[in-house]
């Protein structure tokens, strides 16, 4: 691979380098921490192409005022040849405008990189472990579950380019009442199956016909033993039966989006393990659980998880949450809780930071079991980061109709319809084009628009576009000339010489929608400059009689559709060369 420090970095390591003079010469007081430091384009671009917060959070350090560092820091960098201006903005801001040149050699840097153009190595081979979907698994996948399925996708893409160890992890929640119904709605199929006429499925049950083939199944393995007998004497059975069934659907399901997880950790097994009773001993032993009963609050209805009567209590007040949590019911049951923290504490001994992604419906659980990790890693002297990620609900509409049935399941619409409708880049690039914690609605009729105010399509056309021009040119991209690239051609540069930057950002964050954003704005640039030339012969990429600067336009376009691609890579999504 080629040398992976990008403009950005480069010019932040002249910051420190700059930093480091001054600490020589006693402006700075030794080994200064400067980790507050930042270099990044500045907000208004007509400000320059960089700026630095350096004599703002440095000042004090240095015992003086930030515009009167800011001077020191700028003597400096008016040396550097790359530099065109160094001014100071404020009460200590400095802004960089860079020479051309800098901006030529940053295009050479994408052509050398290619397509490992904007990786890092942030994340110096950590492990993260980000568990995703985690749907209980009665059913197909339907679209309540592909936003957070293509959102945990897209992030562990963006954490595996950022230079992490990614584990994708499914919980297989396969140890509660749910399963039970799954199974008795197993067995009524089986019936069918073996030529019983079922009627109405009864309330309670599950009614889809996605559970006809496992009957079918059950049928054929078993044959009528099971038809007339006790639950007792099958419900076990088929409950495994029925789960492994819907594991093997589930898999296909996301397999349409080109999700497939490392790991799929069953609920069952674990309590099998005596996992939980393993942490609760632990806790135990660490002062962190003890046998109490809880309050119930006042002036409102009692909270599902309170009964008045003593049960094992989880510290959790103590890293932060607002009471203390129950992770046993009264009849010895482990609460969700109690069985989560267990699930957890398992998760965290062979990773170095935890990554849930969970539906909005879920947040109220988000700050015991935060808590929970703390307790259980930071106790056990390892220090594993968790984070929780919420995604909302989507609303699917076609056109601006809301969508509510499913041929399939009776009662909502599966991934697989959609995918099968409108395509898997379309799905996973639509999920990503709003911030996961904000409302979506997905109208089968606008996602698949030839229009530019569908992100999917100006996207995509963009790529597109390029690869035709670079077809019909007739000449071959040539970094030869690149000194005949002006102004215009060198705002797309510092467009897409922003990916190294985002991509560190977005992966800091665990945003992957970031990246999407960045490629909507990138798409955004190259059109503008395409329908410059529109306007203005002279602008056009493919200039008759000037093989130089055709060559040399064709380089920079190259470039573009290379950072496209990268971008759409971490998203898994394919980039498309023809429409």
């Amino acid at each position: 691979m080629a040398d992976m420090q990008t403009l950005h970095a480069a010019f932040a390591a002249r910051i420190d380098a700059v930093l480091n003079a001054l600490e020589m010469e006693g402006v700075l007081p030794a080994d200064t921490p400067r980790a507050n430091v930042t270099v990044e384009p500045p907000r208004d671009p007509s400000h320059g192409d960089l700026a630095t917060n350096a004599a703002m959070v440095l000042a004090k350090q240095a015992k003086t005022n930030p515009r009167a560092l800011a001077e020191k820091i700028v003597e400096h960098l008016q040396r550097e040849p790359d530099i065109d201006a160094a001014e100071i903005a404020g009460p200590g801001f400095i802004n960089l405008r860079l020479s051309p040149d800098a901006w030529r050699r940053e295009l050479l840097a994408i052509a050398a990189q290619g397509d490992d153009y904007g990786r890092s190595a942030l994340g110096d081979g950590r492990t993260v472990n980000v568990e995703y979907v985690s749907a209980n698994p009665t059913g197909p996948m339907h679209m309540g579950h592909c936003r957070g399925a293509v959102v945990g996708d897209a992030l562990c893409g963006l954490l595996e380019w950022a230079g992490y160890r990614v584990v994708r992890e499914y919980y297989v929640n396969d140890a509660g009442g749910q399963v039970d119904v799954l199974a008795r709605s197993a067995h009524l199929r089986y019936r069918e199956a073996l030529g019983d006429d079922i009627g109405a499925i009864p309330e309670g049950l599950y009614p889809g016909d996605y559970l006809k083939p496992v009957g079918v199944r059950l049928a054929q393995e078993f044959g009528p033993a099971y038809k007339d007998a006790a639950e007792s004497e099958w419900l076990g059975l088929f409950r495994e039966r029925s789960v492994a069934a819907m594991m093997e659907m589930i898999r296909a399901d996301l397999a349409l989006l080109g999700i497939h997880h490392d790991l799929f950790s069953s609920e069952a097994e674990l309590q099998a393990a005596k996992k939980p009773e393993a942490a609760e001993a632990w806790l135990r032993e660490k002062g962190l659980v003890y046998d109490g009963v809880l309050e119930a609050p006042k002036g409102k209805a009692p909270p599902e998880d309170w009964e008045p009567v003593e049960l094992p209590l989880f510290r959790s007040t103590e890293f932060g949450d607002d009471q203390d949590r129950p992770i046993k019911k009264s009849n010895g049951a482990w609460t969700y809780f109690g069985a989560d923290l267990a699930y957890h504490f398992q998760k965290a001994e062979k990773a170095d930071a935890l990554i849930d992604i969970w539906g909005a419906d879920h947040a109220g659980t988000v700050k015991r079991i935060r808590a929970a990790v703390a307790a259980l890693t930071k106790g056990a002297g390892r220090d594993v980061p968790f984070d929780v990620k919420l995604v909302q609900m989507v609303k699917l509409l076609r056109d601006g109709e809301p969508v509510k049935m499913s041929k399939r399941s009776g009662t909502f619409v599966t991934l697989a319809e959609v995918v099968d409708e409108v395509g898997k880049d379309v799905v996973r690039f639509t999920m990503l084009t709003r911030k996961p914690d904000a409302q979506m609605e997905f109208d089968f009729a606008k996602v698949v628009e030839a229009s530019k105010d569908n992100p999917v399509f100006y996207l995509q056309y963009a790529n597109a576009r390029i690869h035709s021009t670079l077809r019909k040119a007739g000449v071959k991209p040539s970094d030869e000339h690149l000194d005949r690239l002006g102004d215009d051609e060198l705002a797309l540069v510092r467009e897409a010489a922003q990916f190294p930057r985002v991509v560190e950002a977005a992966a800091k964050a665990r945003e992957p929608h970031r990246i999407a954003f960045f490629l909507g704005d990138l798409a955004a640039a190259f059109h503008s400059f395409w329908n410059t030339g529109n306007d203005d012969p002279a602008k056009r990429i493919i200039q008759e009689g000037d093989a130089e600067l055709t060559a040399a336009r064709l380089f920079l376009a190259a470039q573009v559709g290379q950072v496209i691609r990268n971008g759409l890579a971490i998203l898994g999504v394919e980039a498309v060369e023809e429409m």
